[in-house]
């Protein structure tokens, strides 16, 4: 009576286009901050006396 698979065909889409936003933030966070948190480490790293 119903027909689902247009409905579960919709989720699918609308969960990859989620994905694929999180994707994209994730990359551009890293790409804006990438240089900036590896200068930071290395200067932490750096300056952590030896035990």
């Amino acid at each position: 009576m119903f027909n689902f698979t247009v409905e579960k065909g919709q989720g699918l889409v609308e969960y990859a286009l989620i994905i694929i936003l999180i994707a994209l933030v994730v990359i551009l966070a890293v790409s804006f901050f990438g240089t900036t948190l590896s200068n930071t480490f290395n200067f932490i790293t750096n300056n952590i006396p030896n035990a």
